[in-house]
């Protein structure tokens, strides 16, 4: 475990060339409540899992029939485009459009997911250690599979360049320098789960934890509880220690890459932060925490148990706050409430 606070909190803007993320859920929801198979997701009471006044998680599993909170990303994204051809989209409204994108999780579901629902084609660049289960979901969806390079950035550099080749759009979960227009709207598309959330709490959490790979999910979410409850919250954002990419930055005051070995928090090894999430966690996280993959694998076992069964990706901010060292690191005792987000389906 290692605990960074934020010296940025309330100021920094850290990537200048980058906005901070859109707080406009009013939006999500309107095209959401478009959607046949958008439904509100359920706030558990997780009492037991740690010895606080209330501990609720945000499971996530049921978004969409998509097992994951990506399910809000670039779906959203491609419905927000097909409402802009069309008030009243259908299967082939996006008909002749390519979304392209890389993926080593649910992100490209979500992609392919859109796609098929508005009559665009969807190709998803996959690493070569990617299992074939997950390239057979992605073929379920309608997508194109195509498998390039030793790893994420690899793969991701190969959907890059064939959108230039090919004149295709590309989806991509993160941002960088010159690339921040379509990754603020998926960002935005991710509002919906804190939205439903402060509707749902019974009372204001004194912590919230939040988990990161790039940083989308902790970014947009942290960005709208700021919002909606102000300094009344602590919030904690929990990265693997092999790739603590928003930690690193949040460290230099820069964006910076942080290399690292593998981690099995897979959709959380991300080794450089999406510029737009780096601003906004620079200005509204409290801290910034690494946890290693054993200290994450010991909890899932009590999380499963719990009825909670996810990846260490889903279940790392959940795990954290289960840690009685981060309890007392960040001073969390007995009238504490803590709010997590459960955020994928076991694999």
């Amino acid at each position: 475990m290692h605990l960074v606070a934020n010296p940025h909190r309330r100021s920094g803007q850290l990537a200048p060339s980058a906005p901070y993320p859109s707080t406009d859920a009013a939006r999500v929801s309107a095209l959401l409540g478009q959607c046949p198979k958008s439904e509100e997701t359920p706030l558990a009471d997780a009492a037991g899992l740690a010895p606080v006044s209330a501990f609720w998680i945000k499971d996530e599993r049921p978004r969409m029939g998509l097992g994951s909170f990506k399910a809000l990303g670039a779906a959203y994204v491609i419905a927000r485009k097909a409402v802009e051809v069309d008030s009243h989209p259908d299967t082939t409204t996006l008909s002749g459009r390519t979304y392209v994108t890389a993926s080593a999780g649910n992100h490209g579901l979500s992609v392919a997911a859109g796609a098929r629902i508005f009559g665009a084609k969807a190709v998803v660049y996959i690493a070569e250690t990617v299992p074939e289960s997950f390239a057979n979901r992605l073929r379920d969806q309608g997508a194109d599979v195509v498998r390039q390079g030793a790893d994420y950035a690899a793969s991701m550099q190969a959907a890059q360049l064939a959108a230039e080749a090919n004149g295709w759009t590309l989806l991509s979960d993160s941002s960088w320098e010159g690339y921040t227009a379509l990754p603020y709207i998926l960002m935005e598309g991710y509002l919906q789960m804190a939205f439903e959330a402060v509707r749902q709490c019974p009372q204001v959490p004194t912590h919230v934890f939040l988990q990161a790979g790039v940083g989308g999910l902790a970014g947009a979410v942290a960005a709208y509880l700021r919002k909606a409850w102000g300094d009344a919250i602590q919030i904690i954002v929990v990265e693997p220690d092999a790739a603590p990419a928003l930690q690193a930055s949040i460290v230099a005051g820069e964006c910076v890459f942080a290399d690292g070995p593998d981690s099995v928090m897979g959709r959380l090894d991300c080794k450089e932060p999406s510029l737009i999430a780096l601003n906004g966690l620079a200005r509204d996280a409290d801290s910034f925490l690494t946890l290693t993959d054993d200290e994450v694998n010991a909890q899932l076992p009590a999380l499963a148990a719990a009825g909670f069964a996810t990846t260490a990706s889903g279940g790392a901010g959940i795990a954290a706050a289960m840690r009685e060292d981060v309890r007392d690191a960040l001073g969390i005792g007995p009238d504490a409430r803590v709010l997590c987000i459960l955020s994928e389906v076991a694999d």
